[in-house]
């Protein structure tokens, strides 16, 4: 198994690879290059997520919400198996957003925990057998990243772009679970990342990129790679989400 694993990193490596070697290796041409993924990045920008704010019933809210359970990798435990060994600057940046994701110390404000909470309100059942390949790839492929010391830079890379893109998606998950009028308890979870986030990725770029290829540009490309892994698996399972929800009978104009 971790044979496979390795050739399916080493697979979306080489899928990434042509446009990560764009990224410049000087600390401002790199944070450029990575801030530019939020509007041209693969993904952004997807239908999908207008679609839910203002369109989606409640049946494909709660099946979106349904995949996205239980493709949900854990960004907490990700963040501290990435942080191992890193440099102090970098490492004190992942510690703060760690502790924000354990809700500082609150058991009431862990992320992961929350979004337990809007599923169980929901009466959600996420389960393998019932959940698109892309959505469990993109769980499993950010599982290797953090779980493989070869791919330390590529991991950081990756969560690193979660924060810089979720904030617009998650925001519009929020309005769509609004206008289906549904409880706080199920809107919290993505009504504050789409707040916090901005802040996480702000200190994400300043303090975990930006040190971290002033220390060694040879980097770069392997946070570039790790970055555009994590949007491509992305992009499919928006992809794989429209393809369902879109097809279903009486979908096709509504999404027109």
């Amino acid at each position: 198994m971790r044979r496979s694993e390795g050739l399916w990193i080493e697979t979306l490596r080489g899928q990434v690879a042509a446009r990560a070697a764009t990224a410049p290796c000087d600390v401002e041409g790199f944070v450029g290059w990575f801030e530019a993924l939020k509007q041209t990045g693969p993904g952004q920008g997807d239908p999908l997520f207008a679609w839910l704010a203002k369109d989606a019933d409640l049946a494909a809210m709660t099946w979106f919400l349904t995949q996205e359970a239980a493709g949900e990798a854990g960004f907490e435990d990700l963040v501290a198996l990435s942080q191992v060994k890193v440099p102090a600057t970098a490492k004190l940046e992942l510690a703060r957003n760690y502790w924000d994701e354990m809700g500082r110390g609150n058991a009431g404000g862990m992320h992961g925990p929350m979004l337990e909470r809007a599923t169980a309100a929901l009466n959600l059942r996420p389960a393998i057998e019932t959940t698109v390949w892309p959505s469990l790839a993109l769980a499993n492929t950010l599982t290797a990243l953090a779980t493989t010391r070869r791919y330390a830079w590529h991991s950081i890379g990756a969560l690193g772009v979660v924060e810089l893109t979720a904030p617009s998606r998650v925001s519009q998950v929020a309005a769509g679970l609004k206008r289906l009028g549904l409880p706080p308890v199920v809107r919290k979870y993505f009504e504050l990342h789409a707040v916090l986030d901005l802040k996480h990725s702000d200190d994400w770029i300043a303090n975990v990129l930006r040190p971290l290829v002033a220390e060694d540009p040879s980097r770069a490309r392997h946070l570039a790679e790790g970055a555009l892994i994590r949007l491509a698996c992305g992009a499919r399972c928006f992809e794989a989400y429209r393809r369902h929800l879109w097809t279903r009978p009486g979908m096709a104009m509504a999404a027109e």
